[in-house]
């Protein structure tokens, strides 16, 4: 039996990598990781046979592949570099698809084997293969026991660009034929959302003789330092009455810690029950949390989850909801404040004291320094520091925003000198540059690449679009050869199929890139 005749009986259980667990050490972990959504499946009890009718092995049994340590110098060996694997769908002269799912632990997702993602679906509908691989220094997949700045020296984007490639070119996949089955031999098309849907159009862009055709979703391709741009598809989309309320708060707490009057900050803070805070920039950051959950929402999420709930906070008044403009700011102050105090301290912090959760300027705390591997957050932190920035703070003085402007660039990048000691800077008043970024967009062009047989599908409603090539600023519109699909979505909405059942605009996304991909795969010659 094929996933295709379970799908519709079996709930999916969709949740996110960004997900904020209570924190028992340590400050907080930073703003979400631009994630793919995982989906829940109980792989293990699904049986995969081919169209053959060969017994397959499950979707979670994994494979190991000897990958370059550092692809500048074979000289220093190779790593075991994981992979998942199937060839459910595969027929000779299909393509092979390859993804990685990008800042995870890869053990997590794979579930994008099945049809029940467009990687999946391309597979069913061209007779593909689907395949799985973990980012290096991600999940189990080390170059170097610990992740070190020493270690991290192999850490970057061309490494994991170069990964894909040495991949597609050596890898013996684990299927009849599938040592005949390297680029030239067989189309190889990349897949990736979010980080992993930038990496689609990098190695593209890198390796052309490599990968024949792409789809990039929510693909944050442009590295930004100043990221205020996160914001703006939250404040756009969000209830009216919400932002307009939050608006109020946050120009408040900026002009309240503007006044240096230490008597109504502290009155301040503590409305919130944060009076422990000892820096004001801590305590504003602080409140970008409740924004976070807005990441974690789909087309079929309903109304029930955290960002609405805060919202209901705001907006719901003994059983009345506020008009467009919102019930004002001393309602907003005092909900707003109530609901940490009630609920949602207890929900990110748990147990932890203020300073111990919510504070950034202890440099001795441990927390910096935990270079043990399956660390995902400090694996990511690494390529922020170093390539990408996604700095979130508020927006410039001409803009509305709904995210204290006292939170700054250079509020995160003093935090990267912790993290990484002697790598980066530990005292910033100022903005520094991230060593690479500029170097990431010039590299692989960014917005503006020019790169043919490659999809970009984005989601209206992701915080992330303002990196990717749907942002308002990105002067890249597509072409008939790189088409460029908008949904209704939020963040990689058009990756899992159950989205496309709950938005036609989805669908007809999802649709329309399969046909792309069948056009492009008619037209493919070996070339080896």
């Amino acid at each position: 039996m094929r996933l295709t005749q379970l799908l519709l009986p079996i709930l999916l259980s969709v949740s996110f990598a960004t997900a904020r667990p209570a924190r028992a050490t340590g400050p907080r972990v930073g703003p979400p990781r631009p994630s793919l959504p995982r989906i829940e499946l109980p792989l293990e009890e699904l049986p995969v046979t081919s169209r053959n009718g060969t017994q397959l092995p499950p979707y979670s049994y994994s494979y190991s592949f000897d990958q370059l340590i550092d692809h500048n110098n074979p000289s220093l060996g190779t790593f075991r570099q994981r992979y998942w694997h199937t060839y459910e769908f595969y027929e000779p002269g299909g393509p092979i698809i390859l993804m990685t799912p990008g800042e995870v632990d890869a053990s997590s997702y794979t579930s994008y084997l099945t049809n029940s993602t467009i990687n999946g679906r391309i597979a069913q509908e061209l007779n593909g293969s689907t395949v799985i691989l973990e980012h290096r220094f991600f999940g189990s997949s080390n170059p170097y026991p610990d992740l070190s700045v020493k270690s991290f020296s192999v850490h970057t984007v061309q490494q994991a660009i170069d990964d894909l490639a040495y991949f597609a070119q050596n890898v013996q996949l684990p299927m009849p034929g599938g040592d005949q089955l390297a680029p030239g031999k067989a189309p190889w098309i990349l897949v990736g959302g979010s980080y992993g849907g930038a990496l689609v159009s990098y190695a593209m862009n890198n390796h052309p003789e490599s990968f024949y055709a792409g789809y990039a979703s929510s693909a944050v391709v442009q590295a930004i330092v100043d990221f205020w741009g996160y914001f703006e598809p939250i404040r756009q989309a969000m209830p009216a009455n919400c932002s307009a309320d939050i608006e109020a708060v946050i120009a408040h707490v900026d002009s309240v810690i503007a006044s240096n009057d230490s008597t109504q900050i502290n009155t301040l803070k503590s409305t919130f029950g944060l009076q422990g805070l000892s820096h004001n920039d801590d305590f504003a950051a602080a409140l970008q949390e409740n924004l976070f959950g807005w990441q974690d929402m789909q087309p079929d999420s309903g109304p029930g989850g955290d960002f609405y709930h805060f919202c209901d906070v705001l907006e719901v008044k003994n059983g009345v909801s506020a008009g467009p403009s919102g019930w004002g700011l001393d309602n907003a102050l005092q909900a707003w404040g109530n609901y940490w105090k009630s609920s949602y301290y207890q929900q990110i912090c748990g147990s932890d004291d203020v300073e111990t959760c919510l504070g950034t300027y202890d440099a001795t705390n441990p927390f910096w320094s935990y270079t043990f591997v399956d660390n995902a957050q400090r694996s990511w932190q690494w390529l922020l520091c170093n390539e990408f920035g996604f700095d979130f703070d508020g927006a410039p003085a001409n803009q509305p925003t709904i995210t204290s402007r006292l939170v700054t660039p250079a509020y995160w990048q003093r935090q990267c000198g912790y993290r990484f000691p002697g790598a980066f800077p530990t005292n910033t008043t100022s903005a520094i540059e991230v060593p690479n970024a500029r170097g990431v967009n010039g590299a692989y062009q960014g917005w503006s690449t020019n790169t043919e047989r490659l999809i970009f599908a984005n989601g209206i409603n992701d915080p992330w679009r303002e990196a990717t090539v749907a942002a308002d600023g990105s002067p890249n519109t597509g072409s008939d050869t790189q088409p460029h699909l908008l949904a209704d979505g939020f963040h990689c909405s058009d990756m899992l199929i159950r989205e496309g059942a709950a938005s036609s605009k989805i669908k007809r996304v999802q649709d329309t890139a399969v046909q792309h991909m069948q056009e492009w795969i008619s037209e493919w010659v070996p070339t080896a």
